[in-house]
Formats: C-alpha cells, sequence, structure tokens
C-alpha cells in the first residue's frame, strides 16, 4: 500500500494536475461550470410544475425550459471558445470566438431548402448536442489562436490599431465559418452526426452498468487526490444531460428510460450522499467519535454535508491522500452505483423524468420531489447503513491515529 500510495502521490497526481491546468481541458472545465445556472433555471421549472400540477391556476412557465435546458448546446459552445481565449491568453478574442463558435455550430443545425430558406433542426441545439458544442467550439478557438499567434498587422505604423485589431478577428471568423460550410454544404458532410458517432462508443458504454459505475467512480477516485470533479465533466456531463434529455423525451412518449442521467447520480443523492464519495456517514461518525478534533470536524462539516457540499470534511479530515478513508470513499460509490442501477432497472424505484441539476437538495427529498416516488426513504436507509458499515472499520483505525496523536500533543 505504502509502494502504491507513493506512486501515486509522486507519478499520477503530478501528472493529473499538468492535465487538468492544461489550457484546453481547463477550458471545457470552466465552460461546464459557466452553464451550470442555465441548467438549473430548467431544473427550477421542472420543480415550478411538481407545484402546479397541486396548484393548476399557476401558469405554465414552459417556454424557461425551452429557451434555457433545451437550447444548452448553444450556451455550452459559446462558453467554451469563450474560456479558451481567455486560457491561452488571448482575452481580446473572448466575445468575437464565443459569437463565432455559436454561428459556425449553428451550421451543423441548419439545412437550406430549394427556396435557400433556412432551416434549424431545433433537436441538435439541445443537450443531445454538447459532445459536437465542445468539439466546435475547440475548433474554433483552435483558429482564432493560430492567428493571434501569428499576429497580423500588429507591429504596422500604417495602419489604425483599430483597423487592424478588426482585420485580426475577421480573418479568424471567416476561417472559422469557411472551414465548417466547406465540409457540410460543399462536401455534403453531416458533421453533427460525424461527431456523435465518432463519440458513441463512450455514449453508448456509458449507458451501461459498467459505464454508470465509472461515471460515479472516476470523480470520486480523482477527488481523492485532490483533483476537482470537474476535470471529469467534459465527457461525464454529456452523457449524463443525454441521458436526462432521453428519459424527458420517454416519459412524453412512452418510450423505455435510462438509468444513466444527472438525476440518478447527482440530483437524487442516493450515490452522492453527503456528496462525492457519500461521505454523510462519515461525517456521522465523526460526531460521536472518541477523537476531539474529529468530533469538532463532525459538527462544523454537518450543515454542508446534508446538502451534499463534502469539501470540508474531505479537505478536513482529510480523505485526501488518507488511505484509510480514501479505499471506503470509492468501494461506497461503487456499492451505491450497482445498488440504484439495479433498484431502477427492477423497477423499484422510479427513473427521473425530469430535470433537477442540483446535487444540494439533501437525500431523499429531491427524489421524492422529482418523481414522487415515496421508496427512496426505503433505499435512503438502506444505502446509509450500508455506507456506514463500509466507513466504520476504515475510520475506527484511522480514529486511533487522531487520538494517538491528540495524546502525544497534550
Amino acid at each position: 500500500m505504502k509502494a502504491l500510495m507513493y506512486w501515486l502521490e509522486t507519478k499520477f497526481v503530478p501528472k493529473m494536475n499538468v492535465i487538468v491546468k492544461n489550457p484546453w481541458v481547463a477550458a471545457v472545465s470552466g465552460s461546464m461550470q459557466k452553464i451550470l445556472p442555465f441548467i438549473l433555471t430548467g431544473s427550477l421549472i421542472y420543480i415550478y410544475n411538481v407545484i402546479r400540477s397541486w396548484l393548476q391556476v399557476l401558469p405554465d412557465l414552459g417556454l424557461i425550459l425551452q429557451f434555457s435546458f433545451q437550447m444548452i448546446s448553444v450556451i455550452l459552445v459559446f462558453t467554451v471558445a469563450y474560456e479558451a481565449m481567455g486560457k491561452l491568453s488571448h482575452p481580446q478574442y473572448n466575445t468575437t470566438a464565443g459569437i463565432t463558435a455559436i454561428l459556425t455550430y449553428l451550421v451543423t443545425c441548419i439545412t437550406i431548402d430549394g427556396g435557400g430558406s433556412l432551416i434549424c433542426d431545433f433537436s441538435r441545439i439541445g443537450p443531445s448536442g454538447m459532445f459536437v458544442a465542445i468539439i466546435v467550439g475547440l475548433y474554433v478557438s483552435f483558429v482564432f489562436h493560430l492567428i493571434a499567434k501569428l499576429r497580423l498587422l500588429e507591429d504596422s505604423v500604417t495602419i489604425p490599431a483599430f483597423v487592424a485589431e478588426w482585420i485580426n478577428g475577421v480573418i479568424p471568423i471567416f476561417l472559422s465559418l469557411l472551414g465548417i460550410i466547406v465540409l457540410t454544404y460543399y462536401l455534403n458532410l453531416d458533421i453533427y452526426n460525424l461527431i456523435l458517432l465518432l463519440f458513441s462508443p463512450i455514449t453508448n458504454f456509458g449507458y451501461t452498468l459498467p459505464g454508470f459505475i465509472l461515471i460515479s467512480l472516476i470523480p470520486a477516485f480523482l477527488y481523492t487526490f485532490g483533483v476537482s470533479t470537474w476535470f471529469t465533466s467534459a465527457v461525464t456531463t454529456p452523457i449524463l444531460m443525454g441521458g436526462t434529455a432521453l428519459n424527458i423525451a420517454a416519459a412524453a412518449s412512452g418510450s423505455p428510460a435510462t438509468v444513466v442521467c444527472y438525476e440518478s447520480i447527482y440530483a437524487l443523492s442516493l450515490i452522492v450522499l453527503g456528496g462525492t464519495g457519500c461521505t454523510l456517514p462519515l461525517n456521522a461518525l465523526m460526531l460521536f467519535s472518541k477523537s476531539n478534533r474529529l468530533k469538532t470536524l463532525g459538527k462544523v462539516c454537518l450543515a454542508p454535508s446534508l446538502f451534499n457540499i463534502n469539501e470540508p470534511i474531505v479537505f478536513g479530515s482529510p480523505v485526501v491522500f488518507n488511505p484509510l478513508l480514501m479505499i471506503p470513499m470509492w468501494v461506497n460509490t461503487i456499492v451505491g452505483s450497482i445498488i440504484v442501477w439495479a433498484a431502477m432497472t427492477l423497477e423499484l424505484l422510479a427513473i427521473p423524468a425530469g430535470s433537477l441539476a442540483t446535487g444540494q437538495v439533501p437525500a431523499p427529498f429531491g427524489y421524492i420531489m422529482l418523481t414522487g416516488d415515496f421508496r427512496a426513504l426505503i433505499f435512503y436507509v438502506l444505502l446509509f447503513g450500508i455506507y456506514m458499515l463500509t466507513w466504520l472499520p476504515f475510520f475506527r483505525v484511522y480514529e486511533k491515529q487522531v487520538i494517538q496523536e491528540e495524546i502525544q500533543e497534550r
């Protein structure tokens, strides 16, 4: 174990930090955080609709949902390009690149009829197009980055600075649109479907049980080494939000739903009970610890843990780089994923058919709010008990170490 921890700490984590700090990776990760308010706005409408089902005199606010969550790919392509320009040290292009990315993305969604009119396939601008939005955003960012590095007309003394800035903006806009238009309208390539086809092995695997486990486990695994869970969002969020969109459509058409969606992992809180890694039972154990430090930490961290915010306990215990507490965090994530998958597959729990893109609703209230399935109470108690039993032996060993340290410090 010591050899493994040494390798992870000295080899694995430094390499992961290099990847995390890569401007292209950081741009996509940052863009995922930027689009969250728009996803949450759509989620509010689903919560509102629950209330509206009881009070039918309330107005229908469905259009807010249509113009936020259902247009998320358009928002995402802008934020990817905007973030990339900042990370690549070209802030002068932030907005221009973002708008160009939107125009370029729309080329993949629009066809031209015989009369020359533009017809947009609006199904392509929702969550199902998030992978396409990321690729298009990075493509536009790459074009702007290349032109910025050439520093065209930057040192010219005969052309005013503002004119040079316009020209330097026009060239990457032109090249970005030219490239995608040539591929789409002159070579008759469906770029949107080609990109989805490219990512289909990842997406299809994500909708399986092993994929579901990995989508839950990898962020928890990296989190125990201090790597933000946002790092994997470029891959996991499009899969999970795509699952959410599929379930919304399935509820409307009566077709089968998928267990793999954002709500199943985060919003329903059963797999992230107390936060990534199921740390609420650990918090409960700390409340009754014989160690003064752990007991105090348990009290301080309880309120955030109830709302699935576990940075204080993960970094304060610490769980990070602590072999005794890292292992149960991984085990609980795997076990929780399997149990939730089995329960939903066997129809012992309802698969969510709406969007609640926040993990800060305490379990099991988010589940009941979204699905009306009170069986979640049973699984909440069951999973809490299982997680507690997993944490207990590891926590007891760690507790003894902390108590010994406290005795030596007196």
